[in-house]
């Protein structure tokens, strides 16, 4: 992995960062970039504005299926 980078494009000051809103209307969002090998894969960001559900509650979520599906493999004797 030491041709691995990963950046943050573009330089952010966090101070400045647009509340989510604001993000989908940029024409340039947020991207990380990283190279892997020889392919280069940028992810866009981007929030929808119509989510009821905070990023702290959709990871908390995510990680309570996680759970609930390695004790139901764990049961089943997986």
């Amino acid at each position: 992995m030491e041709n691995e980078s990963m950046n943050m494009i573009p330089s952010i000051d966090t101070a400045s960062v647009p509340a989510p809103e604001d993000i989908t209307a940029q024409e340039n969002p947020p991207a990380l970039i990283k190279k892997i090998g020889g392919m280069t894969y940028i992810v866009r960001v981007h929030f929808s504005t119509t989510s009821k559900e905070t990023f702290s509650d959709k990871v908390k979520r995510l990680l309570r299926n996680e759970v609930r599906q390695l004790m139901e493999q764990e049961a089943a004797g997986e």
